[in-house]
């Protein structure tokens, strides 16, 4: 039940629901004690009230979810890419995955965000539910990765 295609479809189902504004359903792909984090790479962005986020446990990751939603904007469309497993332990695996979200403009498609997904996804008994998850948005501008490498930074 923890392989890459349950656990993608997982995901999918997840941005899907969020995106449509299906906070039920968001709700139930949570599991009790999940652990919900958001924040930018460069932590200096004019939106970082609006997108971080630190919350343990299906009441309160919902609450923000559901207060982040409404306050977001329609439509909106997440794109999960490369997901893939890094881990994996008994009923539980870790995966990583990219994000590349739209919304619409004047008519027009546009970017809204990137970002860097990685959790965990959990079988409690029956169903695979999202047992934590961390989104850290793309907001450096990007440069070479010799560049970063020199500065000291980790990619």
């Amino acid at each position: 039940m923890n392989d890459i295609a349950h656990v993608q479809e997982l995901l999918s189902r997840w941005w899907f629901a969020y995106d449509e504004g299906r906070l039920d359903e968001v709700g139930d792909l949570l599991t009790d004690d999940v652990l919900f984090t958001v924040r930018t790479d460069t932590g200096k962005t004019d939106y970082e009230e609006f997108v971080n986020a630190d919350y343990r446990g299906r009441a309160e990751v919902m609450a923000w979810q559901t207060e982040h939603r409404l306050d977001s904007p329609y439509p909106l469309r997440h794109c999960g890419l490369n997901v893939h497993l890094t881990e994996t332990r008994g009923n539980e695996s870790d995966f990583a995955s990219y994000i590349f979200v739209t919304h619409v403009v004047e008519g027009q498609i546009a970017p809204l965000a990137t970002a860097i997904v990685t959790g965990t996804a959990r079988d409690p008994g029956g169903s695979l539910q999202l047992a934590a998850l961390h989104v850290v948005l793309d907001t450096q501008s990007s440069i070479p990765l010799r560049e970063m490498q020199a500065s000291g930074a980790r990619p």
